[in-house]
Parts: structure tokens; C-alpha cells; sequence
């Protein structure tokens, strides 16, 4: 199988911390360069600190003009890697519309915005790799998840369109969905969350996610088996898990 990672150059997006600063940290180890994109300069710039080839690219997902000014300067990259993820708990009955919109525009609208420039470049160059991180409570509407839950669903469907549109082109398509990971948005959570793991632990899992070379990747096992096959479930009992 061909090395993802040796002497190739990936765009990182989300990498100021959490699982995409551990993303960054396990990519560059496995000797490739990295552009590191987020709102927050001053943390791309002490992670890149860390690093052995490292290019500092803020930028904000919502804003479409930032996107494409980025792009501009990541077109020499292999491979594009979207880690971005914004999270507040909210039940319906207690809907807050700025929230769930922010939701909706980072964690789906804002991969929407980047993939714009990056897909039709790689496909016009003949190569490429996308990984989209998604998440387990993409595959079946979860309680208290108005906003993050629909975000990740989307993102994942849109990986599945572009596995089918893209074959042929040279261009891999991706996408792996983590459980719950240990970071400043999960301890937003009041509930337990069942093999909770660390941005390391769950970056060790994508990276043999792309080694592996499959579409699609579901972690930690067995809870990943919940909600994966949980989709072929009568509704009322998967309901009555939750």
C-alpha cells in the first residue's frame, strides 16, 4: 500500500488543539509536513513549535473570504484533513438558533467551503486525499444533540457522495467517526461517556484509518458497534438505548 504520509504535505484544519493538534503531532512523526489552519493563530503557532516541518494558516471556516485565501496558499498540499468541530448540548425544547446555526456552519457548511476549492483542484491535478472527521452520533439522531448530531450526519453523507463522484479521478475519499474524546467540548457533558478516549488514543486510530485505506472507520469498538449497526435497528429499540 502507498505510503499517505512520507515526504507528502498535509492540510490540517481544526489543529489548534484537541484531536487535531494530536492529529498534527502523529502526522508529522510519520515524516510528513503539515499546514496547520484554525481561528487560533497563537496556538498553531506554539504547536508548530513542536513540530518537525510545520506551516502556521489561520483561518475561519464560516468566512468564505478566509477560506479562499487560505486555499490559495495550501493548493501545493497532498492531502486535506477537516478536524473542525464546535459542540453545545441542547435539547429541542430548549432550541438556541445561534447555536445550532454556528454548529451547522462549522462542522458541515465550513468543510462544504474549503472542499469547494479543494476537490475540483485535486481532481484537475489527478491526485488528492480527504479525510473527514465525522463522529458516531452521525449515524442516528441522538437526544440533547440538536445541531452537533444533524452537522456530523451531513458531513459524513457528503464523505459518501464524494467516494462515489471522485472514484477514478485519483483522488482518496476517507472519513473516519470517533466516540467521545477527552477535550474542552466533551466536558461540556454532564452524563457518562462510555470509552471515552484521548486526543492521542483517537488520533492513533485515524492515522491506521488511513493506512488501512478503507472509506469508512467507526471507533472506539465495541461502542463504535452501537451506533453503527444501530442504524438497522427498529427505531424504538435503538430509541430505548438512549
Amino acid at each position: 500500500m502507498t505510503d499517505a504520509f512520507t515526504g507528502k504535505t498535509w492540510w490540517i484544519i481544526g489543529a489548534s488543539e484537541g484531536l487535531g493538534a494530536a492529529l498534527a503531532q502523529a502526522i508529522d512523526a510519520r515524516g510528513a509536513s503539515v499546514i496547520l489552519s484554525a481561528r487560533s493563530g497563537d496556538k498553531l503557532t506554539q504547536l508548530a513549535t513542536t513540530l518537525n516541518d510545520a506551516q502556521v494558516l489561520p483561518m475561519d471556516v464560516t468566512n468564505t473570504d478566509s477560506v479562499n485565501k487560505a486555499a490559495a496558499q495550501a493548493r501545493h498540499a497532498d492531502a486535506m484533513l477537516y478536524c473542525v468541530g464546535t459542540y453545545e448540548p441542547m435539547d429541542a425544547k430548549v432550541w438556541e438558533a445561534t447555536a445550532v446555526e454556528h454548529m451547522i456552519d462549522t462542522n458541515f457548511t465550513g468543510a462544504a467551503r474549503v472542499l469547494a476549492d479543494v476537490v475540483p483542484h485535486y481532481v484537475t491535478r489527478g491526485s488528492g486525499h480527504i479525510m473527514l472527521i465525522g463522529s458516531l452520533s452521525g449515524y442516528r439522531g441522538l437526544p440533547a444533540a440538536v445541531g452537533y448530531s444533524a452537522s456530523k450526519a451531513a458531513l459524513m453523507h457528503l464523505g459518501e457522495n464524494l467516494l462515489l463522484d471522485l472514484r477514478g479521478t485519483g483522488v482518496t475519499v476517507q472519513m473516519a467517526n470517533p466516540g467521545y474524546i477527552k477535550t474542552r467540548l466533551t466536558a461540556k457533558n454532564d452524563f457518562a461517556m462510555p470509552q471515552i478516549m484521548s486526543p492521542e488514543a483517537a488520533a492513533d486510530h485515524v492515522i491506521r484509518a488511513i493506512d488501512s485505506g478503507r472509506f469508512e472507520t467507526a471507533f472506539p469498538r465495541p461502542f463504535a458497534w452501537l451506533f453503527k449497526w444501530g442504524r438497522y435497528l427498529p427505531r424504538a429499540l435503538f430509541n430505548r438505548v438512549f
